[in-house]
């Protein structure tokens, strides 16, 4: 009786050792069925992602799909090129923006971690000129001078965190912050080659909040400044700060501020809608505005923690399952699974993005916004102005990359239809 106690007391150990082992998992190929999806269903995304490409919804397109770090799906299809007929390929170099701001939100988390920074301080303690904070009161386009009252309290790292700031942003925001980021020489962060970071999130701090801080959600330039705040806290570059901390240990060799010169041939084409809705080149070669398509060629210190990153569609899926393995990929640690908690919760209370929440970083699915998805509650995602979008599913412990390279697309469906086609083809 005592060895069948014994041996039952074994089986069960062992069948609850996987539950913990499967939140370590390295990204490998596999099939769709031993990822955990029909076969046959996924035909679908096949099909529709080609004819997208084949109407010229999109001149082409990558995705990656992976369950339990198993690559049920990591195909390219359409043209890098139309007019020659140049084939995209899955190892392309894509500018992922705002993707840029999970990585700087990590960052910030490992600085956290190591007792460097609190998320209650405030942005005042590294960088003076946001003590003694106001807010805009009244604004007169016609000269966009303003009024202004003070503000309730200083922002916080959270408040950046959670772009509950107040802070809005430039060049892409409202008219209000438009018009004063410019007077002050504030932008986006994009095709930065005159300007300094420390400088100009200083000359920001001295400018009205636009709201309140903690009232609402605003998106705007809190990545860049906490960009600023690991280059501050660390005494290096935030570029070095990712390469040594997080990309390198990780394993993400495609993923740059800058690309090196061997890689520049990589940089996936930018396209646009013309009028008439047809597809046409985009300009690599634009060197201003808040979307500078150019930037990944720029050889510039300005580092923007809120959208200054490029990347393949492989190395940002590894970054993901460091996520979903709760701060863990192939022996590296970045993070423990407690920061990896609290980034991926709703860090806004009641406060909404849509029918969302938000975390230290990421969108946060709810219940009211899964009703219009098929996504889970909890699902955490976000993307890049150049249409780049990914989603991490915890539940089906899912990671879920769609790269196109994309302005001004009247086919913004295509993502969650692409979600949709994901989801439908899995196993029960």
């Amino acid at each position: 009786m005592k060895k069948i106690l014994i041996a039952s007391m074994a089986v069960l150990l062992l069948s609850n050792a996987p539950v913990r082992a499967q939140k370590r998992e390295i990204l490998i190929n596999s099939s769709a069925d031993l990822a955990g999806f029909d076969t046959k269903r996924l035909e679908r995304l096949d099909e529709a992602m080609n004819d997208w490409a084949n109407k010229q919804y999109m001149n082409g397109g990558v995705a990656l799909i992976a369950k339990d770090g198993r690559i049920a799906w990591f195909k390219a299809v359409g043209y890098n090129d139309i007019q020659k007929k140049e084939k995209l390929q899955s190892d392309g170099i894509f500018r992922i923006a705002s993707q840029t701001k999970a990585v700087t939100s990590v960052a910030i988390m490992m600085l956290y971690e190591e007792g460097k920074i609190l998320l209650t301080d405030p942005v005042s303690k590294y960088i003076p000129s946001f003590s003694k904070p106001t807010v805009l009161d009244k604004f007169n386009a016609a000269d966009s001078t303003y009024s202004t009252v003070p503000a309730k309290r200083e922002i916080t790292i959270k408040d950046l965190l959670t772009h509950t700031s107040g802070l809005g942003y430039a060049q892409i925001g409202s008219k209000e912050a438009n018009a004063i980021y410019a007077k002050n020489k504030i932008t986006a962060g994009l095709g930065v080659k005159d300007d300094n970071l420390l400088a100009a999130m200083t000359r920001l701090g001295k400018l009205p909040l636009m709201h309140q801080p903690g009232l609402r959600f605003t998106y705007g330039l809190n990545v860049d400044v906490l960009g600023c705040i690991v280059e501050i806290v660390s005494g290096t570059t935030l570029s070095d700060f990712f390469q040594t901390r997080i990309f390198k240990p990780l394993g993400m060799k495609d993923t740059y501020f800058t690309l090196p010169e061997e890689k520049v041939s990589r940089l996936v084409n930018l396209y646009s809608e013309d009028a008439q809705g047809k597809l046409v080149s985009g300009s690599n070669n634009l060197l201003n505005g808040p979307t500078a398509a150019n930037y990944p060629l720029l050889k510039s210190t300005y580092y923007s923690g809120g959208a200054g990153l490029s990347s393949t569609i492989f190395d940002y899926a590894i970054f993901l399952q460091m996520l979903l393995n709760e701060g863990d990929y192939n022996g590296a640690k970045l993070l423990s699974r407690s920061s990896i908690r609290m980034m991926t919760m709703n860090q806004i209370a009641d406060v909404n993005v849509g029918d969302n929440k938000f975390g230290l970083g990421f969108e946060i699915e709810t219940v009211e916004g899964s009703t219009k998805t098929p996504s889970n509650v909890g699902t955490y995602s976000w993307g890049g102005a150049f249409s780049t979008s990914y989603w991490v599913d915890p539940k089906e412990r899912i990671v879920l990359l769609f790269y196109r390279q994309l302005q001004n697309s009247s086919h913004g469906d295509v993502v969650e239809k692409f979600k949709a086609l994901t989801y439908q083809a899995l196993k029960n």
